[in-house]
């Protein structure tokens, strides 16, 4: 048997290390969250964004059909995200072939939209987190082209569809 003083992590486990810390930090201190009517609630622990995409703000003409303006929306893992509350009241509407936006069905805020092709993940809208992390920034605007002018309302980056590198 070989000595563990001898023992060395190889680059990759010692970035699950790192990871597994980062993620102990936000499970200890889940981030919460819910609908307009408070009837949806919920919880959510791991990473935002990062390495799961950037976050964005975006443009297009279903978000804003939805919302009424553009919508926030951060990157999160399926596996982090709970419904405490009123699970009974989530509606989900496919919006485009394989793309899910759930809601409340009693207020009908949005909560998060999903992928059926992508099911570990999902995108949180910013505006139902109640404290959302102070790092967590608009990174880039997208589905920009045919957006009103009242929408551009800073200078982040923009992109006629999806922005670079989204799975």
């Amino acid at each position: 048997m070989a000595a563990t003083s001898d023992w060395r992590p190889e680059d990759a486990t010692a970035k699950r290390i790192a990871n597994h810390k980062e993620q102990a930090l936000t499970e200890a201190n889940p981030i919460t969250g819910g609908c307009l009517c408070g009837g949806v609630r919920f919880t959510y622990s791991g990473e935002l964004g990062g390495s799961l995409g950037l976050v964005t703000l975006c443009h297009c003409g279903q978000c804003r059909k939805v919302t009424g303006f553009a919508v926030a929306v951060v990157p999160a893992r399926m596996a982090g995200f709970a419904i405490t509350q009123g699970r009974d009241l989530v509606r989900e509407y496919e919006s485009s072939p394989g793309k899910f936006r759930a809601f409340c069905g009693v207020c009908g805020g949005p909560i998060y939209s999903r992928r059926a092709s992508l099911p570990e993940a999902l995108r949180l809208r910013l505006g139902v987190l109640d404290n959302p992390p102070a790092d967590l920034k608009i990174q880039a605007h997208i589905f920009t082209e045919g957006a009103p002018a009242w929408a551009n309302t800073d200078d982040a980056p923009r992109y006629p569809g999806e922005e670079p590198g989204r799975p």
